[in-house]
C-alpha cells in the first residue's frame, strides 16, 4: 500500500483545478491510500475520488493554527509520497520517501500547468470530478433529464467586483432563451453558495416558473458540480462553479475582469472566457489598489451584447 498525502487548497476553484493532479496518483498508483488536506468548501469534492481513505478539513485558524492541526494528523507517519501544493514548511520536514511541493507562482502559466510542472506531468492532467451513485440520483431530481436543454448560469462570486450585474444576466438569459435564440426555449439553472441567496434568486425569479431549476445553497459543491453536468451550457463570473462546470465538461464561458484568465481561464476544449476593456491595474486603481475597498462590480463595461455573442460563438463551435 502507497501513502499518499495531497495537500491542496482552502478556494473552491484552486481545488478543483488540482484535482487532475490527484487522478494522476490514483491511477499511477492503484493501491494507494490518499489522505487529502484541504479547506472545508473543498473537502466534498475529494471524499469519493478513487484512493481517498480520509480527508483532513483544515479550518482556518488564528497564529496558523490550522497547520500545527494538520502537523499532529500527519506528522507521525511514514508517508511514501506528498504532494504539496500550499508550498506549506510542514511538508519539509514530514518523512517521505518523494515530494512535489510547488514553489512558485508562474504568471505565464495556467494554474492547472503550474500544477503539473509541480508533478512532473506533462501534458497537465485536467481537472475531473467524482460522484457517488445517491449524489447522482439527486442531482436527477433536481435537474430531471425530461424538458430539454438547461443554460447555467453563476451570477455571484466571493467578492463584490467580480460579479457581473443580474439585470444583465436577466437579459442575458432572455436572449439565449428566446425563441430564435441558441438555447431556445431552455431551462435555467441558477447555481451559489449558501450567503448569496438574495443575489441569485434575483436572477432566477424572472425565469418562467416552468423552466427554473434552482441550485442555489442546495447541497454541497459536489452536488452542485452534478447538476451542471447535466447542463448544456454555462455562463458565470469567474468562480468555484466556473471551474466546476468545465471540470464536468460542459462548454463554459467565464466572465473576467478584475482577474486573470491566463492563470484561471475554463480549462478544457469547451472552455472559454471574455473580459472587460479595462486591465486588472486599470480597474483596481480608483480603489488605490485594494481590493478590500471595492463594494460594486468592476464589469461595467462588459456589455450584454459582447457577452452574447461570445456565448453563440462557443455554442457554435460545439
Amino acid at each position: 500500500m502507497t501513502k499518499i498525502l495531497f495537500i491542496t487548497s482552502t478556494h473552491l476553484g484552486d481545488g478543483i483545478l488540482s484535482t487532475g493532479a490527484l487522478d494522476h496518483f490514483s491511477r499511477a498508483y492503484p493501491d494507494a491510500a490518499i489522505t487529502v488536506a484541504c479547506g472545508p468548501v473543498t473537502s466534498g469534492i475529494f471524499e469519493k475520488a478513487p484512493g481517498v481513505v480520509r480527508v483532513i478539513t483544515m479550518k482556518k485558524q488564528p497564529y496558523a493554527g490550522h497547520w500545527r492541526h494538520l502537523a499532529r494528523e500527519t506528522i507521525g507517519t511514514q508517508w511514501d509520497i506528498v504532494i504539496d501544493l500550499r508550498n506549506s514548511p510542514l511538508s519539509r520536514i514530514l518523512r517521505s520517501k518523494k515530494k512535489y511541493i510547488w514553489t512558485k507562482d508562474d504568471h505565464r502559466k495556467h494554474k492547472v500547468e503550474q500544477v503539473a510542472a509541480a508533478i512532473g506531468v506533462s501534458p497537465p492532467p485536467p481537472p475531473r470530478l467524482w460522484f457517488d451513485a445517491a449524489t447522482q440520483e439527486q442531482a436527477a431530481k433536481i435537474a430531471p433529464e425530461k424538458g430539454g436543454p438547461i443554460l447555467a448560469i453563476g451570477p455571484t462570486a466571493n467578492w463584490p467586483g467580480k460579479e457581473w450585474p443580474a439585470e444583465n444576466y436577466i437579459a442575458l438569459i432572455e436572449k439565449l432563451t428566446a425563441p430564435d435564440g441558441v438555447l431556445a426555449n431552455a431551462r435555467v439553472a441558477v447555481i451559489a453558495a449558501p450567503g448569496e441567496e438574495e443575489r441569485s434568486y434575483a436572477v432566477l425569479n424572472t425565469v418562467p416558473e416552468n423552466r427554473r431549476i434552482d441550485v442555489i445553497a442546495k447541497g454541497g459543491p459536489l452536488l452542485g458540480a452534478a447538476v451542471l453536468r447535466r447542463c448544456s451550457f454555462y455562463v458565470g463570473n469567474d468562480s468555484g462553479p466556473m471551474h466546476m462546470a468545465a471540470a464536468v465538461g460542459i462548454p463554459t464561458l467565464g466572465l473576467f475582469g478584475y482577474g486573470w484568465p491566463n492563470l484561471y481561464r475554463p480549462w478544457g476544449v469547451h472552455g472559454a472566457y471574455i473580459t472587460t476593456r479595462e486591465s486588472p491595474a486599470a480597474l483596481i486603481e480608483p480603489y488605490k489598489g485594494d481590493p478590500s475597498l471595492v463594494k460594486e462590480t468592476l464589469l461595467k463595461s462588459l456589455t450584454v451584447a459582447a457577452v452574447l455573442d461570445a456565448s453563440v460563438t462557443l455554442w457554435k463551435t460545439l
